[in-house]
């Protein structure tokens, strides 16, 4: 099974946002809310993670609910593939 590290996650996050013509700032404590970024965007990264690593990820939607900043969803996603 294959794992992204955080940059590759962090690059995928910003094509995701590239391709609503936004942009993913360098400082990872940046609110979600401040750049748009929605649960339908959360959810196209998830399958460009699973796309890349070849594995479903599996999550539950309390889990999803503390996400609130760009580190937040990095540490989600970096978690995920290690369950």
């Amino acid at each position: 099974m294959a794992t992204l590290d955080r940059s590759r996650i962090r690059d995928l996050m910003g094509e995701v946002l590239a391709a609503r013509g936004g942009t993913l700032p360098a400082d990872e404590s940046t609110e979600l809310r401040s750049l748009g970024f929605r649960s339908l965007d959360f959810s196209e990264l998830a399958l460009r993670v699973e796309d890349e690593t070849g594995t479903e990820l599996n999550f539950d939607a309390p889990g999803l609910r503390r996400i609130a900043t760009v580190g937040d969803v990095l540490d989600f996603l970096q978690d995920l593939q290690a369950a």
